[in-house]
């Protein structure tokens, strides 16, 4: 299939298949900006020009995997690591409402000393004092831990399956299953989390037809926010050497999730900022339509390095929050006014 056919395909909202999808994922050029304006144009008219802000607090740099790629991997012994308190986690969204977020994103690494309890704890406080939406990034847990999360107050799950490729998910994930990774995936969809996952682009042995397959399966599973970004070899771990993704690549990703997923939530990623200083906006004006600015204290914030270079380490979050909410404003978009949950019923 060409470029044309397969651009139309995609506009046309077609079941995904790799026939169309591939050649979108390669495409340069005049046909990449053919395709990105394409996405575009699917944002406006699917979730329209408002973008969301979610104040991501991430609250422990500990993690028990051991995943090649990532900074926080439990090998990495030149890392300080460091735990927020119970209270701190809490006063940290009560200010994030204050300023003016209607989300928050817990995040960590996969940090069993905030077991079931704790965490529900902490969900059902913030829930309590705020009506913030409440979205968990905390990694795999068992179905126990999901169901007291989910009654406890939290709303949005995000579990990023990186690869679907068996090979290559083994390769980077040494201590990790993929059937097991999926499996989470759908018992979070089976209790009624709005859902989240995505995929990491530019990982060695990845091509576009991988890619195609990850956005397939990710579509049979029934994604309804997906975050990706490109990989950003750390230089404390074993892909230190590797060539890593490019913020083209991870452009081109954006948009045809947003033909593939018209409803879904697609956040510019931080990781895209550290590519190019605009890459966030572009990643707006590419089929995204959510922004996470780091509301983290910033005593801590530099110690969650899952890559290098991480940008915005210094900024309290007042001023992430300004950042954002002027960079949205350049692009003649509007800020999200109220927790911007997922869209079902138009999807349906």
């Amino acid at each position: 299939m060409d470029f044309i056919e397969a651009l139309r395909a995609g506009v046309e909202h077609r079941r995904p298949t790799v026939e169309w999808l591939v050649p979108l994922l390669e495409a340069e050029g005049e046909q990449e900006c053919l395709l990105l304006h394409a996405a575009d144009r699917v944002r406006a008219q699917m979730v329209g020009e408002a973008v969301h802000l979610r104040g991501l607090i991430e609250f422990s740099n500990y993690c028990r995997r051991n995943c090649l790629y990532c900074g926080l991997r439990r090998h990495n012994d030149s890392l300080e690591r460091y735990r927020l308190t119970r209270e701190e986690i809490v006063e940290t969204a009560i200010r994030a409402w204050r300023i003016g977020y209607k989300t928050v994103v817990l995040q960590s690494g996969e940090d069993f000393y905030f077991s079931t309890d704790l965490m529900a704890d902490i969900i059902c406080e913030i829930k309590s004092r705020t009506g913030l939406a409440i979205t968990l990034s905390l990694g795999e847990r068992d179905k126990s831990a999901y169901s007291a999360w989910r009654k406890a107050g939290a709303d949005r799950y995000l579990l990023r399956i990186e690869t679907t490729e068996e090979k290559i998910f083994r390769e980077i994930h040494p201590d990790d299953d993929l059937y097991e990774r999926k499996r989470g995936l759908f018992v979070l969809k089976g209790l009624g989390y709005q859902l989240g996952s995505g995929v990491m682009v530019g990982l060695p042995g990845q091509d576009a037809l991988s890619l195609a397959k990850d956005v397939i399966w990710m579509h049979e599973l029934g994604a309804e926010m997906v975050g990706i970004g490109p990989f950003i070899p750390h230089p404390q771990t074993p892909l230190r050497n590797e060539k890593g993704g490019t913020l083209e690549q991870a452009l081109r990703l954006v948009a045809v999730l947003r033909l593939v997923f018209p409803y879904a939530h697609i956040p510019a990623t931080t990781a895209m900022g550290v590519l190019d200083p605009l890459g966030r906006e572009k990643a707006l004006q590419a089929g995204a339509n959510v922004m996470m600015p780091n509301i983290t204290p910033t005593r801590v914030r530099p110690l969650y390095e899952l890559y290098p270079n991480k940008i915005c380490l210094d900024e309290n979050a007042d001023r992430c929050f300004d950042c954002a909410t002027s960079r949205i404003i350049s692009l003649n978009r509007t800020i999200g006014a109220d927790c911007g949950h997922v869209i079902r019923q138009a999807a349906s």
